[in-house]
Order: structure tokens, then sequence, then C-alpha cells
């Protein structure tokens, strides 16, 4: 009789859970009532080093400690703001076994995935290349296409309404870094001028006067963080707006704090807009933002079927491709599973990390996630199937399978559009460009790293001494505290 060999992937449903949070010593004491409320996790956010040490107690050696203070000072592009919701999610099982030692946890803590991407310390960081030499505050050149404050019109129907520029949670990877959070010592942020009514205003009157747009995608920032009310007055007057066909409100704290989305007043008024989108034929959807099957719990699940229950059309997710957290076909099925399985929320796109400062011990190759895209398929439902999507600047998201031109060794990459921006309207040679992306310099094969050193951008000034020199300053400080795993 013979045997089947096995797939390349292993599908088994697992169920999700809530972590215990009281095995951190800083919340010990919390009773469920309070983990479940909105307030309560606003109130307890872990905003500096002096709180997580609260926190943790003595479960962090001072190495790690030493490590983060150094990326705050040096590298971080968003100020740290973790809600109590995703700091349980990192070393989820850490007590499984009884009281792991210092040294246990916080290797255990290093190579966590949730931690990688929402409390990166220095040791995470490439010494060599930090920054590709193409990087830019406004990697995809948002503020280049604002045809109000905060409002971007980049593809022809569709619109991206930033709000507000705050979060309940800040990423380490954000593509909005320049304007969103509080000022690091290495970014002074950008401020939204006009008062939230007036910047409001601005974007309905625009929505009127362009009949060619149907689509706004509400943001931020995070919708999370603005005051039920008026968001909901604000998407009740688009709802009014007669060329609007579709809204889709996007906010990570669905994930990061569910607690605020399955809240009475916070359901109660979706179910509002929900019914009046119904009643206009409008679709009327959440975006989410996971990066981790581990940040899957029961109270995400409730926070999704809870919108889902009142008549949000859809809950999808849109990740973010990054090196060391999800950047294997195992760990983005194992995503995908848990967010349709144990949620109801829809794999929708993985995007390849923006070409943001500091990002590139994140970023992906594009080989890489045309391979990742390769390996996700025939797994889950073709509807459920995530696209694995490259945000070309000037050009938008596209699939990374539709690139023109690639050269894999010097990691550049040609794309094009069939549309005009924003910014294109009378420029009459918009639609036959050649949009570049690239690559990280040290994906590269030796040839291409070389010629990044010696010839790349500024053309003879990335010195190879220079480029050594960086990187040894930078080695030998990361070298007194890396992680022994």
């Amino acid at each position: 009789m013979s045997h089947p060999l096995p797939q390349p992937y292993d599908y088994r449903q697992h169920e999700v859970r809530e972590p215990d949070w009281t095995r951190l010593p800083g919340w010990s004491e919390v009773t469920t009532s309070e983990w479940e409320d909105a307030q309560w996790q606003r109130a307890h956010c872990v905003k500096n080093i002096k709180q997580l040490r609260a926190l943790m107690g003595d479960l962090l050696t001072d190495d790690f400690y030493d490590d983060l203070e150094l990326d705050q000072a040096e590298r971080a592009t968003m100020s740290m703001l973790i809600t109590p919701q995703m700091v349980n999610t990192m070393v989820p099982d850490s007590h499984d076994t009884g009281t792991p030692t210092p040294q246990t946890f916080t290797e255990a803590y290093y190579v966590d995935p949730v931690r990688r991407y929402m409390l990166p310390v220095f040791s995470d960081r490439r010494t060599d290349w930090p920054s590709h030499p193409y990087s830019s505050r406004d990697s995809l050149h948002e503020h280049d296409m604002w045809r109000a404050e905060g409002l971007t019109h980049r593809y022809p129907t569709k619109v991206l309404a930033e709000v507000l520029s705050t979060c309940p949670q800040y990423c380490g990877h954000c593509t909005r870094m320049d304007l969103v959070g509080n000022s690091t010592p290495t970014v002074k942020k950008l401020k939204l001028e006009l008062k939230p009514v007036d910047r409001m205003q601005q974007h309905l009157d625009y929505l009127r006067a362009t009949p060619s747009v149907r689509d706004v995608v509400v943001s931020g920032g995070d919708v999370g963080n603005m005051p039920w009310k008026n968001l909901e007055a604000y998407v009740d007057k688009i709802l009014d707006v007669e060329n609007i066909r579709d809204i889709r409100l996007a906010t990570k704290a669905l994930m990061g704090l569910p607690q605020h989305w399955y809240s009475d007043d916070v359901l109660a008024g979706a179910e509002r807009l929900a019914t009046k989108a119904s009643s206009r034929g409008v679709g009327l959807a959440v975006h989410t933002h996971v990066n981790h099957a581990n940040s899957v719990t029961p109270l995400v699940a409730r926070a999704s079927r809870g919108l889902l229950d009142v008549g949000i059309r859809d809950v999808r997710n849109q990740g973010v491709l990054m090196a060391g957290i999800n950047n294997s076909v195992d760990q983005l099925l194992d995503l995908c599973f848990a967010l349709l399985d144990e949620a109801s929320i829809l794999p929708y796109y993985f995007y390849m990390p923006d070409m943001i400062p500091f990002a590139e011990h994140w970023r992906v190759s594009l080989a890489d996630a045309q391979r990742l895209q390769h390996g996700v398929m025939g797994y889950l439902p073709g509807f459920a199937t995530p696209r694995v999507t490259c945000d070309v600047p000037f050009v938008g998201k596209r699939w990374v399978h539709q690139v023109d031109e690639y050269d894999h060794v010097l990691g550049i990459s040609y794309w094009s559009k069939n549309y005009r921006t924003g910014i294109e309207l009378e420029d009459p040679d918009a639609v036959r460009k050649k949009h570049v992306y690239y690559d990280p310099v040290h994906s590269l094969p030796q040839e291409g790293q070389e010629w990044w050193i010696n010839e790349g951008y500024p053309k003879g000034q990335i010195a190879a001494e220079t480029h050594a020199a960086a990187a040894a300053s930078r080695a030998a400080a990361a070298s007194d505290m890396a992680p022994t795993h």
C-alpha cells in the first residue's frame, strides 16, 4: 500500500487564545473586566522604557533596554506606543512550562515576531545599509498628490482621506512616518495644520466636486483614535455624496485595540452607518493590519465578527511582508488561516515594505515576494488568497508578477501604469513612463552590492571605504548587545 507524501504546507485548524496577561509582573492583578475595557487599554499603553521596565519586572535583561534606548536615540522613526493587547501577544507562551529566567525570556523576546516590528531595537537593524540610498520620508509621494490637506488623489477613481495623524499604537515600519505620531530624535514630524472639522469639510467639498471619485479610504493615522461621534458624522456625510460607492475604514486598532471596536457605542454607530450604506447601495468595509498569527486572538475575533454582525460588508486584512516576521510561506498561510477561520477577516493584501529610512532590515526583495505569492497559491479559497503587492512610487499597487523588467543583480525593477495620478493630469507621457523600485542592497549578489557601493546613488559618492567605515562603527556597537540566540 502506497503512502501519500506530505504537502509542502500542512493545514491544521488551530484554536486561537488570549495569552495570560497576568504572567507579566506589572499586570499580575489585572482583572478580565479591566482587560476587556477600551479605556483601561488606552490608559495602560507602553510609551517609554521606564513603563516597559515597570511592566516586565526582572524578565528582561539590562542589555535589552540598552539596545532599545540606542535605537530610540539613533534609528527609530516612530515613538514608542504599544497597547497592552499587542504587548500581550509578544512571547505568548513564555510561562507555559514555568517561569522563565531573564536570560531565556530576553532571548525569546529578541526573536518574537510581534516585538520585532512593534518594539525595534538597534541590533535588529542593518549596520551596512540601515537605509536604502533612495529611501525617503514620504516614499509613496502621498503629500505630492494632496488635493486638500490630508486628501491624496492617486488613482483615478479613489482617494485616501487622512483624517488624523495619531494611532492607538505606532508600528516601526509605518509608511507615513513623516506625518504620523510624535517626533523622534531622527525625525521631526510634519503637522496637519487645519482644524479637523475644516480638514474634513475640504475633503467633502472635493468629493462633491469630483464625480470621477467613487471610493474613499478613511485613514490617518488610525480611525480607531478618532472619537466615534466625529468619525460617524464624517462618514455619514460621505454617504450623502452621490458619486461615492465604496468606503473603507482603515484601522490597525481592530487588532491592536479590539476593545474599542466591540464597545457598545461603536457597534451601535457602525450599525447606523452600515444600514445607511446598504440603503444607498454603498459598500462599507473595515480594513485592518495584522502581520502575524500570534496577533489573532479571541478578542480580535469578537471585534471583527461584531462589526460583521451589525452590517459592515467585509473586514479585510492588509499585512506587510517583513523579514523575520512573516517572510515564509508557512508563516503567511498560518496567518491567513487564523484570520479567515478564527476571526472572519479576509486576507486581502500583503505589501512589500515601503522604502522609508532605517527600514532595510524589514524589507524583502521582489524575487522573495514573488516566491511567497507562488507559495500561498492553492491552499486558500480563491476569494481569500492575498495579493502580494509592490506599492511603486508614482504608480501605486502592482501585483509582484506585473513587473515589466527586473534586474536581479542590481535589484532594480521597472513598472508601468495605465492611468494618470492626480499630479499628472496634463502629462501626455504619464502612461508611457517606466517607474523604478529597488530591492534591499543586502539581498543582492556580491556583484550587485559592489555596484551600489561604487557606482550607485549618488554616483561615485558611496565610496567603499566610507561605506565600510560606517558599517564597522555600528557593527562594533551592535556586537556588544547582540542576542545570544
